[in-house]
């Protein structure tokens, strides 16, 4: 999400780093180069002069030049203000009222809102333990209402049913009976959004509210309008009680700017990200995480977690016995990067790797992408099942056959045996000694092994 304003901070903080002392032209030299960084990553100007504003003063206190790392002083501060501005904790859901606990989530048309709804009704099914109920407001563009009943369908999440011609007000009352009725704890109301804010959609947002008094209004805003999020969100604040915001389309935003802007300005807390088209692809807002992320130094807590959840803990058991015991055959490679894909492929979890910049330029100067799981992946499955337990009886003619197979060459075959090879001694080196690293917390070894 972030990828732009990281590289610009990491080369920054590169040479602030290496200074054995800074003066103040060298810090504003740095903040100088900050503040061009933010611009360019959409970050609006109000939002860049006060962050500077608030950067200088301490980058340039007492405590700079008492310190015997004054650039990692420096990087501190900026981390402290970043994480200040994105909100510094994360803000859990509101569900403490009455049930059905309304929710209503608000927003331009395009920003995502259905799609969220049901991502956010699956996520408080799921971590929440409460029962969820999605209603569509939207009677305005065509199948919105039929595209809410579909997700639920889908995702087996409860949808008020669609009666054609009710109105806004009249779907929410009847949504409240309706929850009674059913036993749902939480009711999520999609409303109806515009290609622009308008009064006569405000009016109704308001309506809406005071129908319906619910514990959150959630404005979905989409990542790579940048700026226009912002004023977007400013908009919904001084119409609406606007508690909170969820992001979409977050994967797709190099530039990030939007999540900077958008807290400081509605001044409600970021508590989503959408991070991908899949119900899964939704996560917690994490401030300092973020801000661990924007800055280079990784999100290694999160991607710990992602694998906890993505990966099946009883094939990753096994592949540990197995390990520990010093065999590792090309089946348990494949599981391997069946897993990487899993959790979001190389780019998904370099996203999470301290000095990610850096480690993407060696991907890149050593070819390795994407491809390369499905290119392996193909090889792997072209192999019989003797081949797959022992590679050492790949012979030429077997190669020229699974090449044939997996649409490949024979060079290519070479590399992944020699990779191969590697792991495993890796592998067998790990089972001698501390078994509690990567994969034991789920992170896969391949994703290392492509960097050798």
């Amino acid at each position: 999400m972030f990828e732009n304003l990281t590289n610009k901070f990491e080369e920054i903080f590169s040479s602030l780093k290496k200074a054995p002392s800074l003066d103040e032209k060298q810090v504003d030299e740095g903040l100088r180069a900050i503040r061009l960084a933010l611009l360019e990553a959409d970050v609006s100007l109000d939002v860049v002069k006060e962050f500077i504003n608030r950067v200088k003063p301490k980058a340039l206190g007492k405590e700079i030049v008492r310190s015997t790392s004054p650039g990692q002083m420096v990087v501190k501060i900026v981390y402290d203000e970043l994480v200040s501005f994105l909100g510094d904790k994360n803000s859990d859901i509101l569900l403490n009222a009455v049930p059905p606990v309304p929710i209503m989530l608000v927003g331009l048309q395009g920003s995502g809102k259905t799609t969220t709804t049901a991502k956010l009704a699956k996520f408080l099914e799921k971590n929440n333990k409460k029962k969820v109920m999605m209603v569509s407001l939207d009677v305005y563009r065509p199948a919105a209402q039929e595209q809410l009943k579909l997700l639920g369908e889908q995702n087996n999440i409860i949808t008020l049913p669609v009666i054609e011609g009710q109105l806004p007000a009249d779907i929410c009352r009847r949504a409240l009976s309706a929850a009674n009725l059913n036993g749902s704890e939480v009711i999520l109301f999609d409303t109806a959004g515009r290609t622009q804010i308008d009064l006569q959609m405000m009016s109704e947002i308001k309506q809406i509210e005071g129908i319906i008094n619910p514990s959150e209004t959630i404005l979905v805003a989409d990542s790579l309008t940048g700026q226009v999020a912002a004023s977007v969100a400013k908009e919904f604040k001084n119409t609406v009680n606007l508690t909170g915001i969820v992001l979409t389309r977050s994967d797709g935003d190099g530039r990030g700017g939007a999540a900077l802007s958008m807290k400081y300005v509605a001044d409600v807390p970021i508590k989503f990200l959408g991070i991908g088209e899949k119900i899964d692809n939704f996560e917690i807002f994490y401030p300092d995480r973020i801000a661990n992320r924007i800055l280079g130094m990784g999100d290694i807590v999160s991607l710990v977690e992602k694998a906890a959840e993505d990966i099946d803990q009883e094939n990753l058991k096994k592949t540990e016995e197995k390990l520990k015991k010093g065999q590792f055959s090309l089946e348990d490679y494949l599981s391997q990067l069946r897993q990487m894909k899993k959790m979001g492929g190389i780019e998904g979890i370099m996203s999470f790797l301290p000095g990610v910049s850096k480690i993407k330029s060696q991907m890149d100067e050593a070819g390795v992408d994407e491809k390369i799981i499905n290119q392996n992946e193909a090889v792997i499955l072209s192999m019989t099942k003797k081949e797959r337990e022992n590679p050492k009886i790949i012979d030429g003619s077997r190669k020229k056959r699974i090449a044939n197979g997996s649409g490949t060459d024979i060079a290519t075959i070479n590399k992944l045996l020699k990779q191969f090879k590697m792991m495993s001694e890796m592998m067998k080196k790990m089972s001698k000694g501390n078994m509690k690293g990567m994969a034991d917390k789920g992170i896969p070894p391949e994703l290392f092994n492509q960097l050798k």
